[in-house]
């Protein structure tokens, strides 16, 4: 058997030989690659491994840090099992929550666990997140080796059951029958018989906690704030931004899941197999529905007078469509006869559309809407004048007038939906109190289990790739590969702009994963497994696992769900 194994790194793009059996680590420091920042992982065949991870085959072999996605994952997943390792190591009966992103960071909870009554929230006060704190420091310091291995899923779950209930029931209702973990160096402040502490990710983790330099952590409402490095540059933290109003609706809708009993996926995953689904999907279309209702009531009613524009903005695949034509009925049953004009029909001719870094054409920018034409036919309708909507024909990529007249009345309010919709430059003239802006995303609150999250993006990334599939022919590895492009977009002209909402709609619902599920694995399936979008289809493919399937059929027509998985009653 030969000594060396041949390997092809895409970061220098030359091939190389290297001692068979070395550590993805070894390798990385036998090359003497140099990274913008420190080395996190690897793509290993475009799967993310770990830096211990050993090579005995030919492999192609990138290696990243946490600038990119999928390095920085690798880089809060440790940061997390750090925080959790503190909270057990200074309070042994206490356990670490990470409820959801928020202000550029994560919004964890303390937990107290009790024999036969599960958790209950512990409030902090600064100290004591000062003490957590320094014992992430001390962790850190002490570079504690971080060891994943995998055995039968019944013995994991016995080693789990003492800890972490939560994930026990995970392991059960995946029913693989190997389960991997991870686990480092316990040391409790009060003496203990364990000395290992053990913990469960949705992903690859640092080699030792060493790795860790950027992070913070600060009082945060009743909890507090996991700061982490910035996306773009993981030398500093991120900014932390205030976002009072996204909490309120991410605080409303954990809370109405825990009035349901489902805290995680494992809960939702025992309630669909003792056939609870369907009820699940009455009470998530129902609370919509109440939602949609109340918006409409308080454009109806708002005191001060009723607007004249209702500004719905939101990121890609958030439903703002649906949404939309949701509330034109909900408005109709309050005696408003509602316009809808889509913004999309302002967009500059082609040739006219602003160009990004890379030199292509930037339909994200607020410059490829004739802004001059929007306010002039904004003002003009305010004035009572009638004015002709221009129709934009995306084929040709050229605007045209087809004697499409609107004026509006004294019972009409004109929507306009649209991703710069809440842009105080898109109608910088038009008095406030003639809006009402409304913010709409799919803010998902459920949880893998208590220390992983799931990231609104995927939830909306699966809709959307769902959707380009079924309704407008593109494959699953085109629309990953149009995701960093629509995530700048995001980042620039929309999430700055979000607290500027009179009112927040989530439009996740609590069972979509797992009809998203069923559509979304058999698309990601045709990824090619030699390109570098697979890095991410296997990602959502290992994620959509930990679902139970469930069927679409008692669904209404009318479901935000709809416009992606199909079957609605509503013309798009």
């Amino acid at each position: 058997m030969q000594n060396t194994v041949t390997i092809f790194c895409k970061n220098t793009e030359k091939y190389y030989d290297v001692p068979r059996g070395s550590s993805i680590l070894e390798i990385y420091n036998l090359l003497g690659i140099s990274l913008p920042y420190q080395v996190v992982a690897a793509r290993v065949n475009y799967k993310v491994e770990n830096l211990n991870y050993y090579v005995y085959r030919p492999k192609d072999i990138e290696f990243i840090d946490a600038s990119c996605p999928s390095g920085m994952r690798v880089y809060v997943r440790t940061l997390s099992m750090v925080l959790a390792c503190a909270i057990r190591e200074l309070e042994p009966n206490c356990d670490l929550r990470i409820e959801h992103p928020i202000s550029k960071g994560y919004y964890c909870r303390v937990l107290h666990r009790k024999p036969e009554k599960g958790y209950e929230p512990v409030s902090v006060n600064p100290q004591h997140i000062e003490a957590i704190k320094q014992r992430m420091n001390l962790i850190i310091k002490e570079d504690r080796k971080i060891v994943s291995e995998e055995k039968q899923t019944k013995v994991v779950m016995q080693l789990f059951k003492e800890s972490y209930d939560s994930e026990a029931n995970l392991f059960e209702t995946l029913g693989e029958p190997y389960s991997a973990y991870v686990h480092m160096e316990y040391k409790p402040l009060q003496p203990s018989d364990k000395t290992d502490y053990l913990d469960n990710y949705n992903g690859v983790l640092l080699p030792s906690t060493g790795y860790l330099n950027i992070f913070d952590l600060e009082p945060y409402f009743d909890g507090m704030l996991l700061r982490v490095p910035n996306r773009m540059d993981p030398s500093r933290l991120e900014d932390m931004v205030s976002q009072e109003k996204m909490f309120g609706i991410f605080s409303e809708y954990v809370g109405w899941n825990h009035l349901m009993k489902i805290d995680n996926v494992a809960d939702f995953n025992v309630a669909c197999k003792k056939n609870k689904a369907f009820d699940m999907i009455k009470l998530s279309e129902a609370l919509h529905e109440k939602k949609i209702s109340q918006i409409a009531d308080m454009i109806a009613h708002r005191p001060g007078g009723r607007p004249k524009f209702v500004l719905i903005s939101g990121p890609s695949s958030s439903g703002k469509t649906t949404f939309s034509k949701r509330l034109v009925i909900q408005l109709r049953v309050n005696g408003i006869q509602p316009v809808v004009i889509s913004m999309d029909n302002y967009f500059v001719n082609r040739e006219d559309t602003p160009k990004d870094e890379n030199g292509e054409y930037d339909f994200e920018d607020i410059n490829a809407l004739d802004l001059k034409l929007f306010r002039q036919h904004v003002n003009d309708l305010l004035d009572g004048k009638e004015i002709s909507l221009p129709t934009f024909n995306f084929e040709d990529g050229k605007r045209y007038f087809l004697g499409n007249k609107l004026r509006i009345e004294e019972d009409n309010i004109i929507i306009l939906e649209g991703i710069h919709a809440l842009n105080p430059d898109l109608i910088p003239d038009v008095p406030r109190f003639a809006t009402f802006r409304i913010y709409v995303s799919a803010l998902t609150t459920i949880n893998l289990d208590n220390h992983n999250w799931i990231p609104t993006t995927d939830t909306r990334l699966l809709r959307r790739i769902v959707r380009d599939y079924r309704y407008r022919n593109y494959s699953a590895q085109e629309t990953i590969a149009r995701v960093a492009s629509v995530r700048r977009g995001e980042e620039k002209w929309i999430y700055p702009y979000q607290e500027n909402a009179d009112v927040m709609f989530n439009s996740a619902l609590l069972f979509e994963l797992a009809v998203l599920k069923r559509h979304a694995e058999q698309i990601l399936a045709e990824v090619p497994k030699y390109c570098d979008e697979y890095t991410e289809a296997y990602r959502l493919k290992k994620f959509l696992q930990y679902f139970i399937s469930i069927p679409e059929k008692e669904i209404p027509p009318t479901s935000l769900l709809r416009e992606f998985v199909g079957g609605s009653s509503f013309r798009y």
